[in-house]
């Protein structure tokens, strides 16, 4: 019996690989002869970066940046030889390199560098939040002579359009007296006048790895929808959105690019950096999933499995709706493949005959010993139901 396990990660409590570890563990102690492919799954944020680098045998490295506050933090970011990326992943970058040739893809998570995971709730303020960490990977990397630049963008701290980024990579703020303004966090942009300088244009090409489909302003957009998670105040919401209307207007005008940008989807991914990386960088948008997939191989994997163990910290609607475990099971049912689902929290029910959902915490058990207890609860719930 061959069984793929292919989880993301439980928030807060255990990282796609530790999923993984985890219930293949417990199946390894039920059906010792089974075959088991552990497959972790990354959507952006948290592991995307080692989780990607691994799968393609690259390697880790650490260099030290700006956290999301200006702290210093060690930060990760891998170098993947671009031969060993497979041809469906190649395919989607449509990178105009030779296979023959020596050619390294740096895979950069913006968690790792300017992450909401990195500051405790009272330090959670996005009016105070840079992205200059993340611009000082991406120019590390830049450094290093890659030829591509992937970069995930979930869980970010930020809601400053990736100002602080592109400071990193070059672009300069002024106030009316032409002083610099460094960082950009948005509590300043009242006083930024003034644009000079920007990316060189010996960048690499930058991807971003990104499900989301947000446009930068509007009630749909990048404050609205995630300020509030980053610790954005109601009363703030108003002068924030005009505050970001104003300063993408500025870059759009600062890089002669149409301020249509503003309203592409995806633009108001993570704060905003989509939106700063497209206009003055000139990256495209990916779709994070596709990326991840063609990256992991999953078609193959999922048709090779008999069966399919997948999961996260909550299952609902919006898992089936198209990403990450739901995305994973959706396609192995399509292929005929049984499909156990375990998570945290189950919030749908399930939808084919073939796909078993499974809450692995107890009722009634408190959510801060639900999220210590994860790996104990999740091994518990495959020896129950495999």
């Amino acid at each position: 019996m061959r069984v793929l396990l292919a989880f993301d990660k439980f928030k807060d409590s255990l990282t796609a690989p530790q999923a993984c570890a985890a219930a293949a563990a417990a199946l390894r102690e039920r059906h010792p002869d089974w075959s088991l492919d552990e497959c972790p799954l990354a959507d952006g944020g948290e592991g995307f970066a080692p989780i990607l680098t691994r799968a393609a045998g690259g390697v880790s490295l650490m260099h030290e940046v700006a956290g999301p506050r200006g702290q210093r933090v060690a930060a990760g970011f891998g170098l993947v030889p671009w031969q060993q990326i497979p041809p469906a992943a190649q395919t989607l970058l449509n990178l105009p390199l030779d296979r023959r040739e020596p050619a390294n893809i740096a895979v950069i998570e913006m968690a790792a560098a300017s992450g909401l995971a990195l500051l405790p709730d009272d330090q959670r303020d996005p009016w105070q939040t840079t992205s200059q960490g993340t611009g000082e990977l991406i120019a590390e990397a830049a450094r290093r002579g890659v030829a591509a630049i992937v970069l995930g963008v979930g869980g970010s701290a930020t809601n400053d359009l990736g100002l602080g980024a592109l400071s990193a990579l070059g672009l300069e703020f002024a106030d009316e007296s032409g002083a610099p303004l460094t960082p950009p966090v948005p509590a300043h942009w009242s006083r930024i006048q003034r644009l000079t300088s920007g990316v060189p244009s010996a960048l690499p090409p930058i991807f971003i790895a990104c499900d989301v489909t947000n446009p930068l302003l509007g009630p749909q957009g990048a404050t609205a929808v995630y300020g509030p998670q980053k610790g954005l105040q109601p009363a703030d919401l108003a002068r924030l959105e005009h505050e970001s209307a104003r300063l993408g207007l500025m870059l759009c005008t600062h890089c002669g690019k149409p301020d249509a940008l503003m309203a592409a989807p995806g633009a108001g991914a993570a704060g905003g950096i989509a939106f700063g990386l497209m206009t003055a960088a000139g990256a495209r948008l990916l779709s994070g999933f596709d990326l991840v997939s063609a990256w992991l191989d999953l078609e193959h994997r999922i048709t090779a499995a008999d069966f399919v163990l997948t999961g996260e910290g909550r299952f609902d609607a919006s898992s089936l709706a198209g990403k990450g475990p739901g995305a994973v099971a959706r396609r192995a049912l399509a292929l005929g493949k049984p499909v156990q689902v375990f998570a945290g929290q189950i919030a749908v029910a399930a939808p084919a005959e073939n796909l078993r959902l499974h809450a692995i915490t107890p009722p009634g058990l408190p959510l801060t010993e639900a999220l210590r207890a994860a790996s104990g609860l999740l091994t518990a719930a495959i020896r129950q139901h495999c």
